[in-house]
Parts: C-alpha cells; sequence; structure tokens
C-alpha cells in the first residue's frame, strides 16, 4: 500500500481545522482512512471551552481506533460511538446542545481482504478509482442542494437547515447522526485506489472548475497531494479581488489530500 498525504490550514495565523489519518491493521489485510474538517465556529462563540481542532483531533483519533480496532462494527456504528466518545470528554463543561458546538464533516473509508466499505457525511469527498480507470465519487449532496435562500446567515443556517431534518448533517455531539451518512460498499478488488479530500482541497473541482472527479484524480496520482493543494492555492489567490467563483467563501480554507493506492 502507497499513501500521500498533506493537509495545511488557510491561513497560517491559524490552527488548521482539519483531521486526516491513515490507520493499518496489525494483519496487514486491512486499513482505513479518515478525514474530517471542523466546521468554523462564529465569532461570539459556540457554547464549548475548546477549539474545533481540539474536537477534530478526539474525533478523528476515536475514527481511527475503531474503524481499524472494531471490524465487527459497521462504519455507521463506529461513526456514532467516536461521535459519543467525544461527546463525553467535554459534556461536563460545555454546552453540546449549542448549534455550533465544534462540529466536522466526515469521509471514512476501511479496507479489508474482500471489501472496501465507505461513509461521508456533509461535505468532504471520497473516490474511488476502479482498476479499468473509473472513478466514482461518493458525496453527500444535501448542503450544495439547499436554496441559497436557506444559507444567507449563520443564524438562518443553524436555526433551520444545520442537523435538522430537510437541511444537513455533520459530526456533532449528537451520535444518532451517524445513521444520516451515505454509505456503501464494494468488493476489493473493484477500487485500485481512493482518495479522500476536504471541501478546501475539492475546490479544484466543485469550485474553480479545473476538471471533473477523474481529472482530479489524475493529477493526485501523477503530481501528487502537494501539487493540487498548491494549485488551490494558485486558483484562490487569483480570485481574490473579483471573487467570481469565491463569492462569499474563505479567500483560502483548510485543504487536506489523502490519496491511497491499495
Amino acid at each position: 500500500m502507497r499513501t500521500d498525504l498533506v493537509s495545511e490550514p488557510g491561513d497560517a495565523a491559524r490552527p488548521n481545522e482539519d483531521f486526516a489519518g491513515v490507520g493499518l491493521s496489525a494483519c496487514g489485510q486491512g486499513g482505513c482512512v479518515v478525514v474530517l474538517d471542523g466546521v468554523t465556529p462564529p465569532r461570539d462563540g459556540a457554547g464549548c471551552l475548546h477549539s474545533v481542532p481540539w474536537f477534530t483531533a478526539r474525533l478523528g483519533g476515536a475514527l481511527t481506533e475503531l474503524t481499524v480496532s472494531g471490524g465487527d462494527l459497521t462504519l455507521p456504528e463506529i461513526l456514532g460511538r467516536a461521535i459519543e466518545r467525544t461527546a463525553e470528554a467535554h459534556t461536563g463543561t460545555c454546552d453540546l446542545s449549542h448549534p455550533r458546538t465544534p462540529q466536522a464533516t466526515v469521509a471514512l473509508a476501511r479496507w479489508s481482504a474482500g471489501t472496501v466499505e465507505y461513509l461521508v457525511l456533509s461535505d468532504s469527498a471520497l473516490l474511488l478509482r476502479s482498476p479499468d480507470g473509473t472513478v466514482v465519487p461518493v458525496l453527500d449532496d444535501r448542503l450544495a442542494r439547499l436554496p441559497r435562500s436557506a444559507l444567507a446567515t449563520d443564524a438562518l443556517v443553524d436555526a433551520t437547515v444545520r442537523n435538522k431534518e430537510g437541511g444537513f448533517f455533520t459530526a456533532a455531539a449528537d451520535p444518532s447522526v451517524a445513521v444520516r451518512a451515505v454509505t456503501g460498499s464494494v468488493p476489493r478488488h473493484e477500487v485500485r485506489a481512493l482518495a479522500a479530500l476536504t471541501d478546501g482541497a475539492a475546490r479544484w473541482t466543485e469550485t474553480f472548475r479545473e476538471g471533473d472527479w477523474t481529472a482530479l484524480f489524475d493529477v493526485v496520482a501523477k503530481e501528487g497531494a502537494r501539487w493540487l493543494v498548491d494549485r488551490v492555492r494558485e486558483l484562490e489567490t487569483a480570485d481574490r479581488v473579483e471573487r467570481a467563483f469565491l463569492g462569499r467563501g474563505k479567500a483560502h480554507d483548510d485543504a487536506t489530500v489523502v490519496h491511497v493506492e491499495l
């Protein structure tokens, strides 16, 4: 197995709120990839004493450990347990009912000798490449399908669509959200490689339209994860003034790419 991982903050003066991890089982027959994109809290706080990187580190660590060791658990069960474990770490000090309690998107894959399983929650992306080169994107597009009017302000988002039926879901403090994830599995022999990306790196396709998911996978496989992140930074910088592509989005977002050849 060969891996290539890059994760960097959008602003060097701020901590990276993404998490990325690769785990391998002791028997050498399987492993996992975990990618989280922490949700930046509002300036007026989120009812929690802890930072988003604190949250993503603990949730990501729990997911990596449980995904490798919990072969008898489904990925939604693993996500639910990891959320519960993380919530227990600060339920005594923080208001976990706050709509902006620390939370994250999730892209999770686990493979064994016979199967590749996947789980995606919110707008991180997981790409599966078959031996013939076909790339299948696994996406949770509920946020993208919401009308712009539903996303006009943070207060409106929090009150009407964040972690609500008819809106979109993230991994926060409620373990029941795990059943909302996009999940599935494919035979191991049908997957030659996979890539997991936070939306900051997926901007190459989703925001700047430099190429489709297959083209993105091609450049990561050929040029490397670093090339993709560097190219996204170039595109962000070029659009800083006119914001023809970025619109109201961050000038530079945290960006994470993990590429694994199975």
